[in-house]
């Protein structure tokens, strides 16, 4: 049987199941009527609920080397727990020394086989698959996008000796892991995640007084059994990037299973741990799997955990408390504003025309008065950090009748404007970040109080950072960064607190290249506790809007968006009362004939309404 016949053969038999998920998803990615762009993710019972199995067939008799490569690779990414069928290409002792689970790799298009010419005597044989690399898991099933990798590996086949499979060839060694392309990745494996704790910031109370959870993205297996699987990554702990900044309750459990009904209630079964004594530890680690299972369940009421000695119970209310984003502001997040040219702030209001805020903002700047270039609302709305057009000196103020500017919190000695403070950005615990971009001392800020943090950044390797925007929970920070002429880039960095309440240190560490497909990035934005909103461009392409994963995988559920004359843009994690899904709506600025604002309303760009000239859009944070 040859490769043609085999995949034949192994598709007539998932192709009732198909069949029936074809029916079952017509209808249900349907674009929204009004609102923010949500997420169009196919609910549990239609993707997952339908057992669409794809089979692993055994090899056949007497098969050459190569057809038995084709058929070792669709069973080892076939629907099957423990890869049995797949192992049955292997010699008994490869069959043993194999870890499918280590890691996977993804290719551009079907990996290519050599075809060796063999003599009627030979028992032994090299064959190689190759092919264009686009991404890999590893073995905590973390996600990393590749762009520029040629992937080749060598299996030696020989022929058995004795045994049931004596004078057959099967594979006597391989690399660890699996091989599949992309087509067949999306199919069997579906991005969720697994959520932790942050670290708690040693100097700060606002840390330890607001646990919060931060997802970690990772891909699972889409059909089998993926809500214990889920469960069970969790307890395995984060991923080895985010490790350094999360921490877990459910270190040394082990899942026995983890199941969701219809009644919206998980229910998850745990060894390893004794609940009955330490129930807050139980509700920590309730905590944790809520999330983690409501991410692929959809919205859950209740999950009951329990354990051979003990358990409890969560509730969505109390899941809430802690859940990725509660630190983004809530409605009062979602409110926009639109600075003037004049330097005005205003709120915005879909549809009318924008109201000047109270307080020194919401006036034209008066004699003696610095006039504001870039604004950050501080995510709770009550205070602005503002930057004087000319980018020397950091003030701040609030929203109210009576406020004003007071003293320069910081001052930056760059020679020229464009070349001093730019990007002031809020976490939820009211710390602001800032870059000061002075050519002969360019560096990185936080902002507490009045009291003035260098942050250190490992690995720069001779590039700036231009700007920043830190996520909500303040773990992660997204910069643009370039080096002399070079196109500017997104890194994705850790934050590192530590120090004393009187002398706090920080540092941005373990940098990652989030999108390598981007050869130029103009602006970026947090769209989510788990999302990035990227305006930039792909080689050869025009500049476009990309919403991207903060493991750099793209989102499938927003379609990227034109945006060649945008030059900025504002976006928010937070979400309003009963909005449990995203991207939030988003905000962009242009130049093309002025400088005009556009919001993204219903995946398509519409100009927002203002009697005044304006300059930006502002989300808080």
């Amino acid at each position: 049987m040859h490769r043609n016949d085999r995949t034949a053969e192994r598709r007539t038999r998932a192709l009732g199941g198909a069949a029936l998920l074809a029916a079952a998803l017509t209808g249900c990615a349907t674009m929204p009527s009004g609102g923010p762009p949500q997420r169009l993710e196919v609910p549990q019972g239609a993707a997952d609920g339908v057992q669409v199995h794809v089979y692993p067939v055994a090899p056949h008799k007497d098969e050459s080397p190569d057809d038995l490569l084709a058929g070792f690779l669709d069973s080892s990414n076939a629907d099957q727990a423990d890869y049995d069928t797949a192992k049955q290409y292997l010699t008994a002792e490869a069959a043993k020394r194999w870890r499918p689970d280590a890691q996977v790799v993804v290719l551009a298009d079907a990996p290519r086989l050599s075809h060796p010419v063999l003599g009627q005597d030979d028992t032994r044989a090299h064959l190689s698959v190759s092919g264009k690399q686009v991404a890999e898991l590893d073995g905590r099933h973390t996600y990393q996008a590749r762009y520029t990798d040629d992937y080749e590996q060598e299996f030696t086949f020989v022929k058995v000796g004795e045994g049931p499979d004596a004078g057959q060839w099967r594979i006597d060694t391989l690399p660890d892991g699996l091989i599949v392309d992309q087509t067949n990745f999306k199919n069997t494996y579906k991005p969720v995640h697994r959520y932790f704790f942050a670290t708690a910031d040693p100097t700060s109370e606002r840390t330890q007084a607001n646990p919060v959870l931060v997802p970690d993205p990772i891909y699972l297996r889409r059909r089998i059994d993926p809500l214990t699987e889920a469960a069970q990554a969790t307890a395995d702990g984060p991923s080895q990037w985010i490790g350094p900044v999360v921490s877990s309750k459910l270190d040394g459990v082990k899942v026995l299973s983890a199941t969701a009904g219809d009644n919206r209630i998980a229910t998850v079964k745990v060894d390893g741990v004794d609940l009955g004594k330490n129930q807050t530890g139980c509700r920590q680690m309730a905590q944790q799997l809520f999330q983690t299972l409501a991410d692929q369940q959809g919205k859950l009421d209740r999950l009951d955990l329990s354990s051979p000695k003990g358990g409890c119970t969560l509730g969505a209310a109390e899941a809430a408390q802690v859940a990725p984003g509660v630190l983004a502001g809530g409605e009062g997040g979602t409110q926009a504003y639109i600075q003037l040219v004049d330097g005005r702030l205003t709120r915005y209001q879909d549809g009318l025309d924008p109201a000047p805020v109270a307080g020194v903002l919401g006036q034209a700047a008066q004699g003696g008065q610095p006039r504001p270039g870039e604004l950050a609302v501080r995510r709770d709305g009550n205070a602005v950090a503002v930057i004087g057009q000319d980018g020397h000196n950091l003030y701040r103020t609030g929203l109210t009748e009576t406020d004003k500017y007071g003293d320069p919190i910081v001052s930056s000695r760059a020679p020229q404007p464009g070349q001093g403070l730019a990007s002031p950005s809020w976490d939820g615990r009211q710390d602001l970040w800032l870059v000061d971009r002075d050519p002969a001392a360019s560096r990185v800020l936080m902002v507490r109080e009045r009291t003035v943090v260098p942050v250190t950044v490992d690995g720069l390797d001779g590039r700036t950072v231009q700007s920043l925007r830190i996520s909500s929970d303040g773990t992660r920070v997204a910069m643009l960064v370039h080096r002399g002429n070079d196109p500017t880039t997104l890194a994705l960095g850790l934050v590192v607190h530590g120090g004393t309440a009187v002398n706090p240190t920080v540092r941005i560490t373990a940098l990652r290249n989030i999108a390598p497909q981007l050869t130029e990035v103009a602006a970026v934005s947090w769209g989510d506790a788990d999302q990035l909103v990227v305006l930039g461009k792909e080689a050869d392409r025009l500049q476009q809007l990309h919403f991207l994963g903060t493991d750099g995988s793209q989102s499938t559920d927003s379609p990227l968006q034109g945006g060649e004359s945008m030059t900025a843009l504002s976006a928010t994690e937070a979400r309003a009362p009963g909005d449990q899904v995203g991207p939030a709506v988003l905000a962009a600025s242009t130049n093309a004939s002025g400088q005009r604002l556009y919001r993204l309303k219903d995946n398509q760009w519409h100009a927002a309404s203002s009697k005044w000239p304006s300059a930006a859009f502002i989300y808080p944070g």
